[in-house]
């Protein structure tokens, strides 16, 4: 293990005292600190199954809320469902464990992931309307509310025009590049109702739902341009995963852009919240941003040491998650991170120098979905300073606890 990294984080890694949500937040202000100036927070996570990522998050997000002022949580989940979340998370309307279910991803459908919303919740019940914390889908996949919002707007604005809408059903529950269509077909289709809608809010004005049902038509679109486009990555930027990325980051610019006081929290994988490329050079929402706002996005990593989380398993896409297990090792950045500081912490990777953090290094990276067997030795390439802004280190992982009778 190279001196350098053992030098560095004695000096400048923060102990977490604890990652329950809830508790007094002194260990945190080294992040606050950190986060002066910024506008946007990415909270990485290096596998989407790991119990404390989700307790951490939370009690990253109170204190964000509570002493830093921001003011709404964006998440790597369905834009299209994220309208009833928010509804619950500023009104209360609705059940917060079925609002969760229906965002898009086995991933979410976390009692933990339930705590989050119903503290966010909690939070928005007695203030006034415009300090109330919002909740935003940032994905435009798995948009069956919007064809459902869409389909009854025309049906009570433009009844002889409401058929048109059969044909995007697929979109419900179409995943990205499941219908690749050179032609783009399902596309030009889905800007042809938002073309619809958009003429009948200038007809009639924002109100009946019209602004709604515009923007569940713009969900569609993007949905149709995700699911038509090539798998392929080396397709660089007309490939699915840049253009999902892409829609991703213009979720974020919208919420900034519109509200100058706008301070949002990004939930996303360490992948997707990094400064620069993944997969096959695949431009990041982290990259988009970093671009736009240079440095006030703050990219955190989370990372773990060893333990167990959950993952379907190879390509299976309906099964339930299952335990899979991973020990120290030696072949990644975190193998050396639990060697040379114990227990859980924070680190600003802006502060400092060493060699190791703008050296190439090599990073657990564990999605939805992992290989059979090999998933242990899977790694992805990262340089610590140019991807990640700051690092929050778990020195176990256990997994996080499926609601019941979601079907994962």
């Amino acid at each position: 293990m190279p001196d350098d990294i053992v030098r560095w984080l004695t000096e400048h890694a923060h102990p977490l005292s604890t990652l329950t949500p809830g508790a007094p937040t002194q260990d945190l202000k080294p992040l606050g600190e950190a986060l002066r100036g910024t506008r946007i927070v990415g909270l990485g996570e290096s596998t989407h199954g790991t119990a404390e990522f989700f307790r951490l998050k939370h009690r990253i997000i109170e204190f964000l809320v509570l002493e830093e002022g921001f003011t709404t949580l964006a998440m790597e989940a369905s834009q299209s469902a994220g309208h009833a979340l928010d509804a619950y998370v500023r009104h209360g309307i609705g059940d917060p464990e079925r609002l969760v279910t229906r965002l898009g991803f086995w991933t979410w459908r976390t009692r933990e992931m339930v705590d989050v919303v119903e503290w966010l919740r909690a939070y928005n019940r007695h203030l006034s309307e415009e300090r109330r914390v919002r909740f935003v889908g940032t994905d435009p996949q798995r948009c069956a509310d919007s064809a459902d919002a869409v389909a009854a707007f025309l049906r009570r604005t433009v009844p002889v025009r409401a058929g048109d809408t059969y044909a995007l059903e697929v979109l419900a529950q179409a995943r990205p590049a499941s219908q690749p269509d050179p032609e783009r077909a399902l596309m030009r289709h889905a800007e042809e109702i938002a073309r619809l809608v958009a003429d009948r809010r200038e007809r009639s004005g924002p109100g009946d739902g019209a602004d709604e049902a515009l923007e569940h038509a713009r969900i569609l679109v993007r949905a149709a341009d995700l699911v038509t486009r090539p798998f392929d990555p080396s397709a660089g930027e007309d490939s699915m995963f840049a253009a999902r990325d892409r829609y991703m980051a213009e979720a974020v610019t919208r919420l900034v852009d519109d509200d100058p006081g706008a301070r949002v929290m990004v939930w996303a994988h360490n992948g997707h919240i990094a400064k620069g490329t993944y997969g096959v050079r695949v431009p990041a929402l982290g990259s988009r941003l970093r671009e736009r706002y240079g440095d006030a996005y703050y990219a955190l990593a989370l990372f773990f040491g060893r333990g167990s989380f959950l993952a379907r398993r190879g390509d299976d896409l309906q099964g339930p998650p299952v335990p899979h297990r991973i020990g120290t090792g030696i072949r990644s950045l975190e193998a050396r991170l639990v060697d040379a500081v114990r227990g859980d912490y924070y680190a600003d990777l802006r502060t400092g120098t060493a060699p190791w953090l703008n050296s190439p290094q090599a990073q657990r990276s564990f999605g939805a979905n992992v290989p059979r067997f090999a998933y242990r030795f899977h790694t992805a390439p990262l340089v610590p300073a140019q991807d990640y802004d700051g690092l929050a280190f778990v020195a176990r992982s256990t997994c996080s606890h499926p609601l019941p009778g979601t079907g994962v």
